[in-house]
């Protein structure tokens, strides 16, 4: 693998978050910081862009969610921190919401380009709509990119936090479009002898023998 190639790898999920140290709208932050409890780490494209706007005032809905679950929100795009209180500041004028949570000024790619948000064939220096969710312990659970010009859904960040939250604390799965409340999936058998025990095991949906869910209690 080629030197270029090493600096755009992307993290991929079960591995350590890349470790970093940067400038933000906080003061200086990082990663290390953020042990102990969850973090959403996203990029956008630009300061003072259309869509990241309207981002930004999304994501400073959802914080406190966030915060509830025992999980920060950290920014970051190729902007300086002068650049991100000007935006910081105007989207407080224009839209009545202040942003509390800390933003990355990435000016050297530094961050960036350890967790991929700038991908090697793109032709401008703009990072990617990434978002990164990491656990307490620093481990990357999940990455999602959304291309430039599509808004992310903080309602499925919420959601996908919980789900992954869930399955940490209970060693379950979550079925598709999940929400807290509903059955989660219990881990298929992995002998003959659970499959029949499962058959018999009435606190569970079992659907067939491979699948199965419950209720958490």
């Amino acid at each position: 693998m080629t030197e270029e190639n090493q600096q755009f790898q992307l993290p991929r999920i079960g591995d350590p978050a890349p470790d970093f140290e940067a400038k933000t709208t906080h003061g200086i932050k990082k990663l290390e910081d953020y042990k102990g409890s969850w973090l959403v780490l996203f990029s956008h494209p630009a300061d003072f862009t259309p869509v990241c706007t309207t981002e930004f005032v999304s994501f400073q809905g959802i914080y406190p969610q966030l915060r509830e679950l025992n999980t920060e929100l950290l920014g970051l795009s190729i902007d300086s921190v002068q650049s991100h209180i000007a935006w910081a500041r105007n989207i407080e004028e224009n839209f009545n919401v202040e942003i509390e949570f800390p933003v990355i000024a990435d000016l050297d790619q530094k961050v960036a380009q350890k967790y991929g948000m700038i991908h090697p064939n793109d032709s401008g220096t703009e990072t990617n709509r990434a978002v990164f969710v990491i656990d307490d312990q620093q481990v990357v659970k999940s990455i999602i990119y959304y291309p430039l010009t599509t808004g992310r859904n903080m309602d499925e960040i919420v959601r996908l936090v919980k789900a992954l939250q869930t399955t940490a604390e209970h060693q379950v799965s979550t079925p598709a479009d999940w929400t807290p409340g509903d059955k989660v999936i219990v881990p298929p058998p992995a002998s003959k002898q659970e499959a029949d025990a499962r058959a018999k095991d009435e606190s569970l949906e079992v659907i067939d023998w491979y699948i199965a869910k419950k209720d958490l209690k």
